[in-house]
């Protein structure tokens, strides 16, 4: 299995201390993690995108390219790219800038993302929102490959011989699709052979079962092999004792539940609020990983035997002391990761992965 470290860049006042760091040290947090994900070891960085709400995250091409001058190694992605607000010839652009600004490392997951209030920040309408990622998607693809290209579409203006500048780094490089809730999204991943990044985050593991499974039938249907599969977590704490890490991490997570259930009250929709209220429920039926890393570990190969997935990706609470994130990030890597990797087995990101991010050579 390979490792992702995932940062949507969340940043708020701490549930217990009302601290809030400045703006300009949570983003160079996110630099000082991507790099010290890299000398651990971890295969994959990844950055959210998000315009509403309390995140800094509304840039992702910025942080990336931030990331890709101060890393050498590490495949740098999305979680997600809203694909859903963008044009397509400025997600050409500012990606295959990227792509060559770190020889070859990128790949990124696209979405239309879990915030209903950035469709009217941009002029768009919410109801439409799985027209726009679909179109949207399908003049990326195009734009990335050998142009010129000429389009005739519903949401933007015609393009007649159009060519984006610069070009990725060598060929188009590999799109994911993140899925939550909806059928939109595996649909479209399987039409085109791409791969799956399931959310993995607040909901029980049969509901994001039912559309990892929808995507491989669907894959069947289309005439492709399925693709690569990830899985997000709902939380990553470690502690020497199972106790320890439950008693340490409650104030954290359930303080984000409640935030959430007050955000979204009265609204029904799936992934919109937490599925577990309390910290228990989610270690003993959802995917948060807290315990010890055994525990985390056992947990990980158990999601792994129903998902099958090739990459678990992690996100460690920004609300934790900058020390004990580290601490935290060690350890998975250490001690969690060794574990997991007895037990499974991919080709992503490998030599026997052809449709790997050109500039990536990992073991």
């Amino acid at each position: 299995m390979r490792f992702q470290v995932l940062d949507i860049v969340p940043h708020g006042p701490h549930p217990v201390t009302g601290e809030l760091i400045s703006v300009h040290e949570r983003l160079t947090r996110v630099v000082e993690t991507a790099v010290r994900a890299e000398a651990l070891g971890f295969d994959s960085y990844a950055v959210g995108e998000r315009h509403a709400g309390e995140f800094v995250s509304s840039a992702p091409t910025v942080l990336l390219g931030a990331l890709a001058q101060a890393t050498s190694r590490i495949l740098l992605s999305t979680g997600v790219t809203v694909l859903s607000l963008l044009d397509p010839v400025r997600v050409a652009e500012d990606y295959a800038t990227i792509d060559q600004l770190s020889g070859g490392r990128l790949e990124i997951v696209i979405g239309k993302g879990n915030e209903d209030k950035h469709f009217p920040m941009f002029g768009l309408e919410l109801a439409r929102q799985y027209e726009y990622l679909t179109e949207n998607y399908e003049l990326l693809r195009l734009l990335l490959r050998d142009g010129p290209v000429s389009w005739t579409g519903t949401h933007r203006p015609d393009l007649d011989g159009v060519v984006t500048h610069p070009r990725p780094f060598d060929g188009p490089f590999r799109i994911w699709h993140g899925s939550a809730t909806s059928t939109t999204a595996v649909d479209l991943a399987a039409k085109w052979g791409d791969p799956l990044f399931t959310a993995n985050a607040l909901q029980p593991r049969e509901n994001y079962l039912v559309l990892i499974d929808r995507y491989r039938e669907q894959c069947a249907v289309h005439g492709h092999e399925p693709g690569y599969v990830g899985s997000g977590s709902g939380g990553l704490f470690l502690a020497d004792t199972d106790e320890e890490a439950v008693a340490e991490y409650r104030p954290l997570y359930e303080f984000m539940a409640a935030k959430l259930a007050a955000a979204h009250a009265g609204d029904t929709r799936k992934g919109k609020t937490m599925s577990f209220t309390t910290i228990e429920e989610a270690v003993a039926h959802g995917p948060a990983l807290v315990g010890t890393p055994e525990r985390v570990a056992e947990k990980i190969v158990d999601y792994h035997k129903s998902y099958r997935h090739d990459v678990q990706s992690v996100s460690i609470n920004p609300n934790l002391p900058y020390e004990r994130q580290q601490e935290v990030l060690q350890r998975f890597a250490e001690e969690v990761i060794p574990l997991v990797r007895r037990e499974t087995t991919t080709t992503l990101w490998g030599p026997d992965d052809p449709g790997r991010a050109k500039g990536l050579h990992l073991t």
